[in-house]
């Protein structure tokens, strides 16, 4: 299971659930597990804590891929993805980061390792991560997550 379907299967959603609809869940789910609940028990109180935790990485996760969030930020990501060479890019898993010239990082979702094989021996790097990654998977900024 994919780290989105795992997220969205935590707090119940679909790829299709809105920004408003996502915020009313979370704020639900975090009355359910808040640790303040659990004064009595410690492991309880515990368990919250972690579930609230997970929570709390679902929320910001799912935010950041949302459809309002990438809509937001698309003339940048265009921007970017178009003028800015690559400096540098990682794999792990099936997440590719890649690092712009321009100073943004993105990171892609549920790449397959032979589309980061071919980006590794591609003649222009640039070029094929445009045409076979940049508009192929989800997507999302890490920039805002380091400022934010």
């Amino acid at each position: 299971m994919s780290k989105i379907e795992r997220y969205r299967k935590l707090l119940g959603v679909t790829q299709y659930a809105e920004l408003k609809d996502l915020k009313t869940i979370y704020r639900n789910a975090m009355k359910d597990c808040h640790p303040d609940k659990f004064q009595d028990n410690e492991e309880e109180k515990m368990a919250a804590e972690e579930r609230s935790k997970k929570v709390i990485e679902a929320y910001h996760f799912l935010v950041s891929i949302a459809p309002e969030t990438i809509e937001a930020t698309l003339e940048q990501y265009n921007e970017t993805i178009n003028e800015a060479n690559i400096d540098d890019f990682q794999y792990k898993g099936v997440t590719l980061s890649i690092d712009f010239s321009d100073g943004n990082t993105y990171e892609y979702f549920d790449v397959p390792k032979n589309t980061y094989v071919k980006l590794v021996n591609a003649p222009s790097q640039a070029r094929f991560a445009r045409r076979h990654i940049c508009n192929s998977f989800v997507y999302r900024s890490v920039n805002k997550l380091v400022t934010a």
